[in-house]
């Protein structure tokens, strides 16, 4: 998919795999993001705004890695206890077999 965005007043023309909505709300979702670090750091270049906008960024995709990490070891533990419980409650197949 092609489609026309507009980030900083810049029009760009990019490609994805996404539909041309979805890539319209992720160029949306970062014009946002650069405007808010713009206004914190008023005498930075375009440049520097954006590698602070893609620096923070990366801290979030970061801190969500570690999250969903975490939550699927928690998971796995879950599991594996619901797991042992069944089979502590089945019969075992010496007795099934008997």
């Amino acid at each position: 998919m092609q489609v026309q965005i507009t980030i900083r007043g810049r029009q760009y023309t990019v490609r994805g795999d996404d539909t041309g909505e979805d890539i319209q709300v992720l160029a949306a979702e970062l014009d946002r993001r650069m405007a808010e670090v713009a206004s914190r750091t008023r005498s930075y270049d375009e440049y520097t705004v954006a590698m602070l906008t893609a620096l923070n960024l990366l801290s979030e995709v970061q801190r969500v890695k570690h999250s969903v990490a975490r939550r699927l070891d928690e998971l796995d533990r879950e599991a594996a206890a619901v797991s042992a419980m069944l089979e502590a409650a089945l019969p075992s197949e010496d007795a099934a077999e008997g």
